[in-house]
């Protein structure tokens, strides 16, 4: 099947479009048995059960006052403090590094001035990336609806959307007054079939696992020493290599979350030892995504660990018939596994705010889409 007839899968083969409430009800009460930062060590949030509509969602609420706070809740970071961040990638550029840096230093203001820091987020699972089960309208005027009389004071929020994932999720939530404000480039495997078509780098990197020395770990065999490993081995790769600004996932999130259901584990391990590697993966809807990779980085790069554990990832996703969000970053390498580019966005409905707020964030969804999606393409941030 190619990949544009994968896409059209009907999509009652995947009887996977709404949140399962048992995990929704796991995961809420997780967070409210426990202090938020015993579990994400750089979060402040409240976390409560939504429901509306006959569906079921993770809702979060936060404030501005809870600054700094991750991004993954709180816009200002994500905009301002990350977008600064990754402009490390320019280093070699120093004239469009610093270029770069005054834009988005300009934006701040627009960015605080809209308030989407104090915002109630809809179907947040604390990943960099939340695929959004299928909203129709009736249930987006729901949603909407209930949150402006609980929320008067909030912003609306819906982050992780795309058009190849979601797009009739995008013309519901704009047709209900959803302004789309673009966030990332982030590539996603689209064939969904049985059978992909396999690039040499895919074929590599089955042979690599095929032939690694290290031992590989399925879902139920990590223990306690395990979990304290994998928080080890993301921290390593996602805190210490790239930006502390990325959640800080602990050992008790990962075991909680595992044990749950909500994620699944695998890795690699040395031979009677421990993990030099981990993945975790996430469904919901129709899309599976990775929120926790970690490896041993101070191992040689010629193990292709990394690659492995995208390989394992990848081949999940094709055995269950799921779009695999490879998120954002490493475009070449993605792009050479099959992935495709697309524009991910945060949905925000703000008609019930001040005009102040209302005319801020209408600015900064065209600045996004006139200068951001641009530069986000060239740059493929």
């Amino acid at each position: 099947m190619s990949g544009a007839a994968a896409m059209n899968k009907p999509t009652q083969q995947i009887d996977r479009v709404e949140n399962k409430p048992a995990k929704v009800e796991a995961f809420v009460r997780l967070f409210n048995e426990m202090p938020v930062r015993d579990l994400i060590a750089n979060l402040k949030a409240k976390i409560e059960t939504f429901d509306v509509a006959g569906r079921v969602f993770p809702l979060t609420l936060n404030d501005a006052d809870d600054a700094p706070n991750c991004y993954i809740c709180c816009p200002t970071s994500a905009y301002i403090d990350y977008a600064m961040d990754e402009t490390r990638n320019f280093a070699a550029h120093p004239l469009l590094r610093r270029a770069l840096n005054a834009l988005i230093g300009a934006c701040a203001p627009l960015v605080r001035a809209s308030g989407l820091d104090h915002q109630a987020q809809v179907n947040n699972w604390l990943y960099s990336t939340n695929p959004v089960p299928l909203l129709d309208r009736p249930t987006v005027a729901a949603l909407r609806a209930n949150l402006i009389e609980r929320f008067p004071d909030r912003a609306i929020v819906i982050r992780s959307l795309n058009d190849i994932a979601d797009p009739a999720t995008i013309a519901a939530l704009k047709a209900e007054g959803f302004r789309m404000l673009a966030a990332r480039q982030i590539y996603i495997f689209a064939d969904r079939s049985a059978a992909p078509a396999m690039t040499r780098d895919m074929k590599r990197d089955r042979a690599r696992l095929r032939g690694t020395p290290f031992d590989r770990v399925g879902n139920d065999d990590f223990g306690e020493a395990d979990y304290a490993r994998a928080e080890q081995l993301y921290t390593m790769l996602y805190l210490d290599k790239y930006t502390p600004l990325n959640p800080h996932y602990t050992a008790r999130y990962i075991a909680e979350m595992h044990r749950c259901g909500i994620i699944s584990l695998a890795g690699l391990r040395r031979p009677g030892g421990e993990l030099v590697a981990v993945t975790g993966l996430f469904e919901n809807g129709i899309t599976l995504t990775q929120p926790i990779v970690g490896y041993d980085t101070s191992l040689p790069v010629g193990e292709g660990l990394y690659r492995m554990m995208m390989a394992m990832a990848q081949d999940h996703a094709t055995a269950r018939g799921l779009f695999f969000n490879m998120s954002a970053g490493a475009a070449g390498f993605k792009r050479r596994r099959g992935a495709v580019a697309a524009i991910e966005f945060n949905a925000v409905f703000a008609g019930h705010l001040r005009r102040r707020q209302r005319v801020a964030i209408r600015v900064m969804e065209t600045v996004l889409a006139l200068v951001g999606i641009p530069l986000l393409r060239r740059f493929e941030l």
